[in-house]
């Protein structure tokens, strides 16, 4: 079968290793697929399928350095994940049985207990005879919180399947940004760093949730996904009909050929590699210093670092290998796009960036200049007026009919605060802003009260935002910003601790919203809040260390991070306060409604990109807008890269309206809500749709982003001495 693209050249700078222990591995799976039932007779497998993909190969090649009793395990773990991919495609996708697949895999958890004494149902197929012997071999040496990370892995392995299967039967191909999200949880790779863990070391449980740790495993995982998406494109697209492909995404997204989106997608791997290499560099060895590992923990993070690093290069060595994949030419001369032009979006393309290179240095040569780009943004540069085009927006905007009153009131709470009398913003700056306004198209049905407690919010976070890079960013002070993060953060008692003592406006602000806002809450309640605006609040250091190393970010990674220097699962929890118990905890944490809120949050975020880009590139040196990533990552202008932003933003809206159309009714059968959650659930869509609607008519109507605004007011806001930062924890800061 003729090949649909020449695979491009990949970059990995890591030689691939072997595991000594390798026949021992592959004897050892033959015959435990055999004794579970997953060969002869199978009706998915004969023995010389399992010889053919070679699992043991895969297994001692990324992971180079286990002993042998470990290998097999890990080799068996993935017989099984594989047997189970290839038997749920046979009996559900093939014939679209999503009921039937829902049942399957209902049952699966059960095979996973926390606790070993719990007992297990019966196998009823090899999948769950496979699953239920997995678990009680590897869970006794690993510890509980290994345990429920590995548990909840898996579990999205399995349960994303029937996202797949959705998609299957409706014929839709994922937008790029949701496709990426999905297929962390599909693809398995964040349960294989799981398994990485186990080989080599378990993260200590007091980082293994942190940002840096979790960026490795989300690049590590999106890693290994696009490069299998390139590889096994063939089957997947052309043999099987899969829909979730990251080549086929891509040349549905841009309308370019098959080989200019697999020189894309490769281009997208590459730099999640850079990612992962700048994360282990630079944020891990900070984390360690500042959470207090021990030389033991410390040890332990970078033997699982490596450990990514070695599942990089074998699982690559391996899908050149294994008869699983279209691989029957990887080594390919240059291949001459002639500076193509994808149309669609009217990506523009340098001529030779992101193509097929003629051998090693050139290949490395690439990867360096496109690391170099992300460092070689000149601030300040004269881009003139923001282009804005025609957002799609189906949602009517309606304003609270108390804005005129929440508007006044918002001034006074603002001066008693002392947010007006740091040097950052005065009142015109705040009327400029009109962040009641915001307020009054998000909650147009709200109280008085309601409105106020959403502008002073509002004002509170876009006061903070403008205050981090203009204070910190200026005097390039990321030890100070992380004291003021610890402080903010200090503000917010959730178990009846006394607050901080205030000592600037921020905190004074942040003090008084949290007691009012949290007065009715329950603890879980007020520990989500809280950590809400932590998110948001740590985001702000991201953005200075980038600002510091004049770093453009990752595509991937700025628009994840964007969700939370936006503030917007801060909005969306303001948005769930009252709707009380009636909708279950699970339900809010189910596949589509975290894709319906990360759908909003991108348009919303992107609309905001779009608004700010002179305000944000020309007049503040940033590095951080949407634009500016599209430009950077694939070497094109302005109105191109907005051209680029603007169709993302139509997909997300698009994929928001699918979601509430069609996923949300699914979700209410599959947790048989009553009807008053259902109407409850409806309710927070409308409340979304008003967040959409309000946040446009907001960015059309302020002052905050027009040229002659920026022009009138550009630096005129640098203050002329450091606002107060604490540098104690008592009640008498000392200040600078």
């Amino acid at each position: 079968m003729t090949q649909p693209f020449v695979l491009p050249h990949f970059y990995m700078p890591y030689p691939a290793r072997l595991n000594p222990h390798l026949d021992e591995a592959r004897a050892h799976s033959t015959a435990w697929a055999r004794n579970m039932g997953m060969l002869e007779g199978s009706g998915i497998w004969e023995q010389s399928d399992l010889e053919a993909h070679d699992y043991g190969l895969l297994c001692a090649y990324t992971h180079p350095d286990c002993d042998g009793p470990a290998l097999s395990l890990i080799t068996d773990w993935y017989v099984w994940v594989f047997f189970f991919d290839d038997h749920f495609l046979e009996t559900f996708k093939r014939s679209q049985d999503r009921a039937g697949g829902k049942a399957y895999l209902d049952r699966l958890p059960l095979f996973m207990p926390l606790d070993l004494a719990t007992p297990v149902p019966e196998p009823e197929n090899p999948v769950e005879a496979g699953l239920a012997d997995l678990w009680a071999r590897t869970v006794p040496s690993m510890s509980a919180d290994w345990r429920r990370r590995f548990a909840v892995a898996t579990e999205h392995l399995l349960n994303e399947s029937l996202w797949e299967l959705s998609n299957i039967n409706e014929g839709r191909i994922a937008n790029p940004v949701e496709y990426i999200e999905m297929r962390r949880k599909v693809g398995g790779a964040p349960w294989s760093a799981g398994l990485v863990e186990y080989a080599t070391a378990e993260v200590p449980a007091p980082v293994a949730r942190s940002r840096p740790l979790r960026v490795l495993m989300e690049t590590f995982s999106d890693a290994v996904h696009l490069r299998n998406d390139l590889f096994s494109y063939q089957r997947e697209v052309e043999d099987e009909g899969e829909l979730s492909n990251g080549v086929l995404v891509l040349e549905t997204f841009f309308g370019c050929t098959t080989q200019e989106a697999a020189e894309t997608v490769n281009d997208v791997l590459t730099s999640r590699l850079h990612q992962f290499e700048h994360t282990a560099l630079t944020e891990v060895p900070a984390l360690a210093l500042e959470k207090g590992l021990t030389p033991q923990e410390t040890a332990a993070v970078a033997a699982y670092a490596k450990g990514l690093q070695d599942w990089q290069s074998g699982g690559h060595e391996w899908h050149m290998r294994s008869s699983r994949y279209m691989n029957d030419s990887v080594t390919r001369g240059p291949l001459d796009l002639g500076g193509a032009v994808l149309s669609g979006p009217a990506l523009i393309r340098r001529a030779g960036f992101g193509t097929s290179a003629s051998d090693m240095g050139a290949v490395l040569a690439e990867a360096a200049a496109q690391r170099l780009r992300s460092h070689a943004h000149v601030p300040f540069q004269k881009v003139g007026p923001s282009l804005l085009p025609d957002f799609h927006m189906p949602f009517q905007v309606r304003l609270n009919s108390g804005l005129d009153g929440a508007r006044q009131r918002l001034v006074p709470w603002m001066h008693r605060m002392g947010m007006l009398s740091e040097g950052v913003w005065d009142e015109d700056k705040l009327a400029a802003n009109d962040l009641a306004l915001c307020s009054a198209g998000l909650d147009p049905d709200g109280s008085p009260e309601a409105l106020d407690l959403s502008a002073q919010w509002l004002a509170w976070g876009t006061y903070a935002d403008d205050y981090y890079p203009l204070v910190f960013g200026a005097r390039r002070d990321l030890a100070a910003a992380k004291l003021c993060t610890e402080r903010l953060s200090a503000c917010m008692p959730v178990d009846g601790e006394p607050p901080l003592v205030p000592a600037s406006g921020m905190e004074r602000g942040l003090v008084d919203l949290w007691r009012r806002t949290t007065a009715e809450m329950t603890l879980d309640a007020r520990r989500e809040m809280k950590a809400a605006v932590d998110v948001m609040t740590e985001s702000w250091l991201w953005e200075l260390a980038n600002q510091l190393q004049n770093r453009v970010p990752d595509p991937v990674d700025y628009l994840e991070m964007r969700r939370a220097t936006f503030g917007s699962d801060l909005t969306l929890r303001l948005c769930r306060m009252g709707h009380g118990p009636a909708v279950p905890p699970e339900v809010y944490r189910s596949g589509p409604v975290r894709s319906l809120e990360t759908a909003a949050m991108d348009y919303a975020c992107l609309l905001n990109d779009c608004f700010s880009y002179q305000k944000e590139i020309e007049y503040e040196g940033e590095v951080h807008n949407g634009i500016l990533v599209v430009q950077t990552f694939f070497g094109c202008d302005y109105p191109t890269a907005l051209g680029v932003v603007h169709d993302l933003m139509t997909q997300r809206m698009q994929q928001f309206e699918h979601v509430a159309k069609n996923e949300l009714p699914v979700v209410y059968e599959d947790f048989d809500l009553s009807d008053e959650a259902r109407a409850t659930m409806e309710g927070y869509v409308a409340e979304l749709q008003n967040w959409l609607s309000g946040i446009l008519n907001w960015h059309r109507a302020v002052r905050r982003y027009d040229a002659e605004s920026l022009a009138r007011r550009a630096h005129g806001f640098l203050p002329d001495r450091a606002p107060a930062l604490p540098f104690t924890w008592g009640p008498q800061p000392v200040t600078l």
